[in-house]
């Protein structure tokens, strides 16, 4: 199965206390959400990752924030089950497709779209969504490129991933609200868990 058809948000979570990593996933994969994707963004992610990997066994967890080959060589070492990039370089592309674990290649305009397509990929991020064009840009792909699907990400809200998953060449949505910072570092789980069970609820 796809990625994009595993639940209808996948969490974009930036992980600063590794501590926090184990019990945030059982929350978000018990409200619903099973794909979670740990930035690279700070210096435990790859730790987090390895935790969640070993410890989650409902958890479908990836790597985000790849921008370079060490970056899909330390993930994949450290557990993580598909890679996603902001964006995408021929060099990058190379280092993804030898890997041999799913990803998920950023793009954002139709060039950037239509490259990929070239390579066999339909399956792609979509980066920054709401900065790119948003809602009215996807809908503009979907005419001339139909056969790409996508998984836009980036200033996404609760009041928006409803009309995003509305649309026919949407999979799947990323979303940072489901794990507020502050719910992080106080340990509300239950408050993770409820966010993950209504985003669930979307599709």
């Amino acid at each position: 199965m796809s990625l994009l058809d595993l639940a209808p948000v996948i969490p974009v979570v930036v992980v600063d206390d590794v501590e926090t990593a184990v019990p945030m996933a059982r929350a978000l994969v018990a409200g619903g959400l099973p794909v979670i994707e740990v930035t690279l963004r700070t210096a435990c992610g790859l730790e987090a990752i390895a935790r969640i990997a070993a410890e989650v066994p409902g958890a479908v967890v990836g790597a985000g924030t790849i921008r370079t080959s060490a970056d899909i060589a330390a993930s994949v070492e450290s557990g993580a089950r598909f890679l996603v990039s902001p964006g995408t370089t021929p060099a990058l592309l190379d280092a993804f497709v030898a890997a041999g674990v799913p990803f998920l290649p950023g793009a954002a305009t139709a060039s950037e779209v239509m490259a990929l397509a070239e390579r066999g990929l339909d399956e792609l991020k979509f980066f920054p969504a709401e900065a790119a064009g948003g809602l009215p840009y996807l809908k503009s792909l979907a005419g001339p490129l139909p056969d790409v699907r996508f998984c836009p990400t980036g200033g996404i809200r609760p009041e928006t991933a409803r009309d995003y998953l509305a649309l026919p060449n949407v999979g799947c949505v990323g979303g940072t609200w489901l794990t507020p910072a502050d719910a992080l570092a106080s340990g509300d789980w239950a408050r993770v868990e409820k966010l993950a069970a209504e985003a669930a609820a979307l599709r």
